[in-house]
């Protein structure tokens, strides 16, 4: 009889669900793909439904439901910090049963629930499923219930976390204050700032060492002067402004060569403090092994550094680090729980593990539209020849095929994709079909045999969770940073044969194994889902094809302004959690 174990991460951001059958990930989601609301934070029970429906099991199939974090311990520094008292809109979360209310009455779920610690759930989503047999374990986010940062060592089917920073000290809350001074959104703008980064000198290194200062052994202190998330309204107190020198930017308004050069120093002493206490770990765990989870386990640039300057062998991220992945954390803890056995021996391959739709159905939509669109289901070979000319020919195609991905990167199965070689075709996306700042970089999707060939990496990078300088003969303008380094997805033809076969087709035709890969999005949007989510993106864009499982629609040949008028001057969707400061909740 098979074990079914639901994890679930919700009520702060990135909500999540994931369903582990007899210790394996049959399926996991964000709630965001599913109500199309950015970073959702609510109860993920479309998320829920469908890793039901995927694991072929009813509710009254579930031995447990795994909650990744302590409500109570959470609800306990909710009420030391006063956050409560200044977001009274919060005040419904007081109750330390509202989590368990919550999944009874919303998920209708009458058996047992487990909880666990935050940092506890993100070092078992990423050491259980690394492959590792032991390893050190470092975390790193804003904050969970207290723990901000988590020194630990695994070993079989047990986790150690024998070291803690404590909030208000936090690596994360340091970056995301420097981020909304920047004058991006907290727990969302820290990619741009990461992106930012190679614009910029480290002039002002020393000035965010003001603001934290390195303690023994893993321990780190913020000056909590130059802060004001514990209380206030704004991550920072009136003396950061005053520290640098120069006002706090608003959002939309002129980047300066100051900005960027912030952004670059506070990259900089991130990457140095990582450095100072993976070296720190090393000599407690005197391990070859590294594991990390936290929302700052996907500044993709410190994962390149640790790596290559750490003093480890072999690094695994766990690819949806943020909140999201806690839920599969958390299953795993419950997983042990119940059956005394880990949850998974070899490392994790892939994260397609959200939904999927058939050709039938793409069809189905398809002939209720207007639209023209060419059918492949019978020629396989024609559908990759026909994409990759389109490909070879300037075009942006919007690639929508399989299992969507879990976590915040697009790996071939939600994407956009486009000519690497093509010297527009960095600002011609930003602006006209992400709609996004233009310093903002893509990443590049290769074959994994033809990775080295064209950048410094030795090693599979399937999950584009760390960068590496680019070495093609090739000139690669639209997937290489300022810096010259690129975020690198390597493609292995085992784990995603269709994306694999169309690189290898754009390959053989222009003799580049690389394409531009970016989430198939626009701003302030989650990654499409849905055939229909997808044909939406598409009609109010300026992406010139749309390849939709085994059908191409063309944007020539197609009259699409009336349906993207129609489209754009509907209401808009609800958007995403926005805030000045961590809401904590």
């Amino acid at each position: 009889m098979s074990t079914n174990v639901i994890g679930i991460a919700a009520f702060f951001h990135d909500s999540a669900c994931c369903l582990l059958q007899d210790g394996k990930i049959t399926a996991a989601a964000e709630e965001e793909r599913f109500s199309r609301i950015k970073a959702d934070p609510t109860l993920p029970k479309e998320a829920f439904k469908y890793c039901l429906e995927q694991g072929d099991i009813t509710i009254a199939d579930i031995d447990c439901i795994a909650y990744y974090e302590d409500p109570e311990k959470k609800l306990a520094r909710q009420f030391w910090s006063g956050v409560l008292g200044n977001h009274p809109d919060l005040l419904h979360q007081i109750n330390p049963s509202m989590v368990e209310d919550q999944i009874r009455e919303v998920l209708g779920y009458e058996g047992p629930i487990k909880y666990y610690d935050h940092h506890s759930s993100h070092a078992a989503s990423s050491f259980f499923f690394s492959g590792f047999k032991e390893s050190a374990i470092l975390t790193v986010d804003g904050v969970g219930e207290w723990a901000t940062t988590t020194y630990g060592m695994g070993k079989g089917n047990t986790i150690d976390l024998f070291e803690e920073v404590h909030f208000p000290d936090s690596l994360g809350l340091l970056y995301s204050t420097i981020t909304s001074y920047l004058g991006f959104g907290v727990n969302d703008g820290e990619y741009k700032v990461m992106g930012l980064a190679p614009y910029g000198k480290p002039l002002y290194v020393d000035k965010i060492y003001e603001l934290v200062q390195q303690g023994a052994d893993g321990q780190y202190t913020l000056d909590m002067k130059y802060f004001n998330f514990i209380r206030g309204k704004t991550m920072y107190s009136e003396l950061l402004p005053a520290l640098f020198g120069q006002p706090v930017r608003r959002e939309d308004s002129s980047m300066d060569q100051f900005h960027k050069d912030v952004a670059k120093s506070i990259q900089v002493a991130l990457e140095e403090i990582l450095l100072q206490k993976v070296n720190y770990l090393h000599k407690k765990t005197n391990t070859n092994n590294l594991c990390m989870a936290g929302g700052v386990a996907l500044n993709c640039v410190a994962n390149g550094q640790i790596l290559r300057k750490g003093p480890f062998e072999n690094l695994f991220v766990q690819p949806a680090a943020n909140d999201a992945g806690g839920a599969i954390g958390a299953a795993a803890l419950a997983h042990i729980e119940i059956t005394g056995e880990r949850p998974a021996e070899k490392k994790l391959q892939h994260v397609y593990l959200g939904p999927a739709y058939s050709s039938k159905s793409v069809d189905r939509l398809l002939r209720s539209t207007s639209i023209q669109y060419k059918d492949c289901r019978d020629d396989y070979d024609t559908l990759l020849a026909l994409t990759a000319e389109r490909l070879a020919q300037g075009k942006v195609i919007g690639w929508f095929q399989g299992r969507m991905e879990f976590g915040p990167r697009s790996l071939g199965a939600r994407s956009i994709l486009a000519d690497p070689r093509n010297v527009t075709m960095r600002d011609r996306i930003n602006a006209m079909v992400k709609k996004r700042e233009g310093f903002r970089p893509f990443a590049p999707a290769v074959l994994d045999a033809k990775a080295a060939e064209h950048f410094d990496l030795d090693h599979p990078s399937p999950f584009m969770l760390e960068t590496c300088q680019v070495v093609s003969g090739f000139d690669l303008p639209a997937i290489t940073h300022v810096d010259g380094s690129a975020r690198v997805q390597t493609v292995h033809r085992e784990t995603n044969p269709r994306f694999y076969d169309l690189i290898k087709a754009f390959y053989e035709l222009t003799g580049c194994p690389i394409l531009l890969n970016t989430s198939f999005n626009i701003k302030g949007e989650p990654i499409v889902c849905t055939p229909e989510d997808a044909t939406r993106c598409f009609i109010t864009t300026d992406i010139d094809s749309l390849v939709m499982e085994d059908f191409i629609i063309d944007r020539d040949g197609n009259n699409l302004e009336i349906l993207k008028l129609l489209l754009t001057s509907q209401s808009a969707r609800p958007g995403g959690i926005t805030h000045d400061v961590y809401t904590f909740v």
